[in-house]
This record gives structure tokens, C-alpha cells and sequence, in this order.
């Protein structure tokens, strides 16, 4: 291979059929051990020896008091500290349990219920930065152990064993079966309480595999990655794919540092930057001219983009983002723009060895209810009312519940998800128009769309905006002008200092929803709303 040369590698699901850690061995056997591969949020450099070494350590050591196929919680950042504890359980046969520390000790509890986890594994300094002390204190029923205790008390066996590890990785790490679990994550819970999602060391790899060969990766890449591992995209496409693949990736602890992340890229050089619309145009806004002209590739996910944002990215730096489309229980990738196919409105055709169907919506032509098929697709839900218990999609079948269109070239238009249309007077609104609406008229603004329930008309909608001057009359007018029926303008607009958002940049439409009924039922108690 010429030194610069792209690399999109034929999907062969045959490539998947081993476990995470053993493909980590491999790739370090093809690049190198001495090869730098991981640069921590302060900047350290790993290579793949120093991660394989500390991987075998820190998992000899964790190992002690669970079994292999337990789940053990990882409540970490993204990070060189939260890789390697991924990789540590996975090398000795535990499930890796990732925790989302934003959500509060509630929805800890609930996903640590879910998945029947007994132990957790977080950091000091990640308590102390993020004041998790009240979550910490309401989890005092579970067992929490912290890595700077751990890396202390490392013993003679721990480091005997990284040193064998070393030598002899493939000897000395568990054999695990693809087919079983090799992570726990938990769905967003933008709409309701989060769900457990089972994926294997199949699944995973065959999504790593997928994206290969739908994207060209360099052997000179550098990889941003931003994205919290608690969310499937930070995980596996950006914590595990460049290990795998062998380009370096840089780690950021958290996606809210805007600056400091667009100085970050100019430092690194990076040419890839994983994001979300949220965050990528925050990003674009704080950064300084020149700060992310090394990036090739923006592939922003997990939300719709918009074209706003793609306007100012393009206008600012010259870059032209690719929009994908994810979902956790796909491992996550489904379908993504190319640099050669980027349709704007798509999320881009299916990545290979996936298969669609679509099930007709009453009201909305051209469309259907998206099922997807493949070697990525769960292993299943754990549900809370059915805890450690993963139930498969019937016929290896998954219902996204979103509504999308699919062209005659293979480019896939999200229409929104089932849950996230009004029926309004019989009529079928989207809620994503309505959102796109308020987009267009307030660009610097985030928006939020919901349905509640009307007496007259069955359902109304509600914009929440932190817009300070929204109004409905500008809304109307937009809709009148531009042959957008009026049914897609909102009854009330709310406006709020922030939109309620998820730790994953996703909007928190449970939030939205309960904010928009209390103060809705508020104006309606006191015959305001007409």
C-alpha cells in the first residue's frame, strides 16, 4: 500500500467473527506495537503495546470479585482511562456496562437495575469535576471502585500478567464467543425510560467493517472524538474503529468545550470529527478562523442536521459535512453520506449487508416505518420491568419507529419518528417540519417541537424556542410564503432560556414535553389560551 493511499476495505462479515480484544491484538500485530495510537484529553500519547499492557493489568485486577459474563458498569469519560477500562473487562470475559453520568441518580439506578450490575467501576477526578457527589452518595447500594485506588494497589500478579500480556496477548486473553454480549448501552430516553441494548463482538465488528467500506479512512487520519462512550457513535465509531483500523484518535472528555475542542483540532491536526448538529455548530461559532481547516470529514449523527448549519460550516471554513444516521441497537451506523454522495436532506444510502423493509403509515404517502436486518443489529433489549433478560427483534427484525423515504438512487430521508407526528383534525403533522420551520427563521437558535393533547382537535403543538423574540405571527407568515400548509404552525410558542437537552447533544423531548404541558395547562386553567 502507497504511503497516503485511502483504505475502504470490502465489508465481509466473516472479519467479525472474533472478539473486540482479539481484533485490538491484530491490529496491533499489523501497525506495530511501538505505533502511537490514542492521545489522552491532556494530551498523553498511548501506543498499542502501552494500551495492550495496561489492558491486561487493569483487567487482572478488576476481574477479582466478578464472574466472567457479568456486567460491571463503566462510568467514565471519553478518554485513554475509559478505553482501557473497556478493554480490560472485555479481555477478561466481563461485560462492560456504560453508564451515562448525566442523567441523574434515577436514571443511574434504573440502568444499573436493568442490566443487574453490582459494581461500578468510575474515577475521583471525573466525581469531582463533574460534582457527581450526590449521584455517588444515592448509589451507595452498589460497589464503586475508583481506577486512581485500583492503579495503587496494582499487585505483582497484575503486573506479571501485563507483562505476559505483552508477549503472549493472544494466549493470555479469554476466548469469548462473538455471539455473546460484549457491551451493555442504553438507549437515549429522549421519548422514555431508557432501555438496556445487548450488542456482541459480532455486531460491533461487522458495524466497524460496515463503516470501512462505505468510508475512505487514511492511513494518516487523525480521529477527534468528542462523543461521551456512554453513546454508541463515541464508543464504537469513535473509541473502537481507529484502534481497529489503525489511525490515531484524539479523545476529548466532554462534548461542551467548544474553544477548547476547536483549538484542540488545529493542534492535532485531526481530519476526522465525529459530532452532532448541536455540538458542530457550536464548534464552528467559537472556534477562529483557521481552527478545523485540517478536517476532511465532519460526520455529524444522532440528529437531524440541518441545513443551517451546514450553510455556516461551508461558509466559515470551507468544509461540507456528511450526515448519517445511527441508532444504538444497529451498533450504530445505518446509512451515511460519502464525500463522492452527499445528498443534503439524506442521511446517504445503507452501509453494506443491511437489509430494509418498510411498513406503510397511514397518512403519510411516500413513506414508511423503517425495519432494519443485518449482522449489526442486536443481540436485544433488556427492559426494566425485565431485568438482565435480553429479548432478540422477532426475525432479527428491528423497528426504528422512524418514517423515512427511500429514492431510487438508495438515498434514505428521515420523515421523523412515528412518535414524533401530531394528528391534528385527522390530519398527519410532522413535528420535524415544524421544527425546521422555526430553524429557518431563528438559525442561531435550538427548537423544540412537542404534541399535547386538545379537546377540540385531538392534538395541538407546541414550539418551545429559546428564541427570545419567536413569535407565531412570523411563523405563519414563513408558512403562507413559502406553501407550507398552516397546520405545521404551532399552536403556542414557549420560549426558555435552554432547550432541555441530552448528555448526548440530543434533544430531551421528555423534558420538552413535560415543560410545554405544565405551563400549556397553566394558561389553559386560567382562561388565557382561547
Amino acid at each position: 500500500m502507497e504511503e497516503g493511499q485511502a483504505v475502504r476495505i470490502p465489508f465481509d462479515v466473516r472479519d467479525a467473527d472474533r472478539s473486540i480484544f482479539d481484533a485490538l491484538i491484530a491490529a496491533r500485530g499489523r501497525m506495530g506495537g511501538a505505533t502511537p495510537i490514542l492521545v489522552d484529553g491532556d494530551g498523553r500519547t498511548f501506543t498499542y503495546d502501552e494500551i495492550v499492557r495496561a489492558s491486561f493489568a487493569l483487567g487482572h485486577a478488576l476481574k477479582k470479585g466478578t464472574a466472567r459474563g457479568e456486567c460491571v458498569g463503566v462510568m467514565l469519560p471519553t478518554g485513554a482511562a475509559g478505553t482501557l477500562c473497556f478493554l480490560a473487562l472485555s479481555a477478561y470475559g466481563r461485560i462492560p456496562t456504560m453508564l451515562n453520568f448525566t442523567s441523574g441518580s434515577a436514571g443511574l439506578k434504573s440502568a444499573l437495575c436493568t442490566a443487574q450490575v453490582r459494581r461500578i467501576i468510575t474515577a475521583r477526578r471525573l466525581v469531582e469535576v463533574a460534582k457527581l457527589q450526590d449521584e455517588i452518595a444515592a448509589l451507595a447500594d452498589f460497589e464503586i471502585v475508583y481506577l486512581e485506588d485500583v492503579r495503587k494497589q496494582l499487585t505483582l500478579a497484575d503486573k506479571l500478567t501485563a507483562v505476559a500480556g505483552k508477549l503472549l496477548p493472544s494466549f493470555m486473553s479469554r476466548k469469548v464467543d462473538p455471539g455473546k454480549p460484549a457491551v451493555i448501552l442504553f438507549t437515549s430516553g429522549t421519548e422514555g425510560e431508557p432501555k438496556g441494548v445487548a450488542l456482541s463482538h459480532r455486531n460491533i465488528l461487522a458495524n466497524l467493517g460496515q463503516v470501512r467500506a462505505h468510508i475512505d479512512i487514511y492511513p494518516g487520519d487523525v480521529v477527534f472524538n468528542p462523543l461521551p462512550i456512554f453513546h454508541c457513535f463515541g464508543l464504537t465509531v469513535g473509541t473502537l474503529l481507529p484502534l481497529i483500523a489503525g489511525v490515531r484518535q484524539v479523545c476529548h472528555p466532554t462534548p461542551l468545550q467548544p474553544r477548547e475542542i476547536a483549538r484542540r483540532i488545529r493542534e492535532t491536526g485531526a481530519t476526522i470529527l465525529l459530532s452532532t448538529d448541536t455540538f458542530i455548530n457550536q464548534y464552528a461559532r467559537a472556534g477562529e478562523p483557521g481552527d478545523l481547516d485540517s478536517l476532511r470529514l465532519a460526520v455529524c449523527g444522532a440528529e437531524r442536521l440541518r441545513d443551517e448549519t451546514r450553510s455556516f460550516v461551508r461558509r466559515k471554513y470551507g468544509i461540507t459535512l456528511l450526515e448519517g444516521y445511527g441508532v444504538t441497537e444497529a451498533s450504530p451506523v445505518v446509512a451515511a453520506n460519502q464525500p463522492e454522495a452527499n445528498h443534503s436532506g439524506t442521511v446517504g444510502r445503507l452501509v453494506a449487508g443491511m437489509e430494509t423493509r418498510l411498513v406503510p403509515v397511514e397518512g403519510i404517502p411516500g413513506a414508511g416505518r423503517l425495519l432494519l436486518k443485518g449482522p449489526n443489529i442486536m443481540l436485544g433489549y433488556i427492559r426494566p420491568d425485565a431485568p438482565g433478560r435480553i429479548v432478540p427483534p422477532e426475525d432479527g427484525w428491528y423497528d426504528t419507529g422512524d418514517v423515512v423515504s427511500i429514492d431510487a438512487d438508495g438515498f434514505i430521508a428521515i420523515r421523523g419518528r412515528l412518535k414524533r407526528f401530531a394528528k391534528i383534525g385527522g390530519e398527519t403533522v410532522s413535528l420535524a417540519v415544524v421544527e425546521n420551520i422555526a430553524a429557518a427563521l431563528w438559525p442561531d437558535n435550538a427548537h423544540a417541537a412537542v404534541a399535547i393533547p386538545d379537546g377540540r382537535k385531538g392534538e395541538q403543538v407546541v414550539l418551545v424556542t429559546d428564541a427570545p423574540d419567536a413569535s407565531r405571527v412570523d411563523l405563519i407568515g414563513w408558512a403562507q410564503n413559502h406553501g407550507v400548509s398552516e397546520l405545521a404552525v404551532p399552536r403556542h410558542v414557549l420560549t426558555v432560556e435552554a432547550v432541555p437537552i441530552l448528555g448526548t447533544g440530543k434533544t430531551d423531548y421528555v423534558k420538552v414535553q413535560n415543560l410545554a404541558q405544565a405551563k400549556c395547562g397553566a394558561v389553559q386553567a386560567a382562561n388565557v389560551i382561547d
